[in-house]
């Protein structure tokens, strides 16, 4: 059970927000919804932010989603990772690749699974997640193998779903 209950599944009011959320959900309301909507004005600007960083940058939904699934291992938001591992899957990963995110500092060291891309951007997004600071040779590692556009979208991303996933531990957010 989350910390707070849910709000309901059928609430309709904020109608402006509820129905941008519900929009971007495919006509539903998530858990994770139901909990940020008990502030209408954060949920519209996370629903705002988390759409672009989902839907609308330049970066590739692969490495988008490898992102995600990380930063859900390293935090321990199941959550996240039961949400976004099917995407991943839709983005051209393996089932294989998915499974070995589980333990991502051997993901990051895979050569077989990922290509030398995947496994600097796995090395980025670890060290964001655990310690912040990314060190010179991971992140120019990375920086050599993205255009800038690709890497500050790329930096954002981790950073927009360490918000995302310390929001769910904390409020103990459960999968659908």
């Amino acid at each position: 059970m989350p910390r707070i209950p849910y709000l309901p599944v059928d609430l309709a009011e904020p109608r402006e927000i509820v129905d941008a959320v519900r929009a971007r959900r495919g006509g539903t309301l998530l858990n994770l919804d139901r909990l940020l909507l008990y502030s209408p004005e954060l949920a519209a600007g996370w629903n705002g932010y988390l759409g672009a960083v989902r839907t609308r940058l330049a970066l590739s939904p692969k490495l988008r989603e490898l992102a995600m699934c990380v930063v859900a291992v390293l935090n321990g938001a199941e959550y996240e990772f039961v949400h976004h591992a099917p995407v991943l899957l839709e983005a051209g990963g393996t089932q294989a690749q998915v499974d070995a995110l589980r333990d991502p500092d051997r993901a990051a060291a895979d050569t077989a699974l990922f290509d030398e891309t995947e496994r600097a951007a796995l090395a980025v997004a670890i060290a964001m997640t655990r310690t912040v600071s990314v060190d010179d040779a991971a992140f120019e590692a990375l920086r050599a193998r993205l255009p800038e556009r690709e890497l500050v979208e790329f930096v954002a991303t981790v950073a927009a779903y360490n918000m995302v996933s310390r929001f769910l531990v904390a409020f103990q957010v459960e999968p659908e």
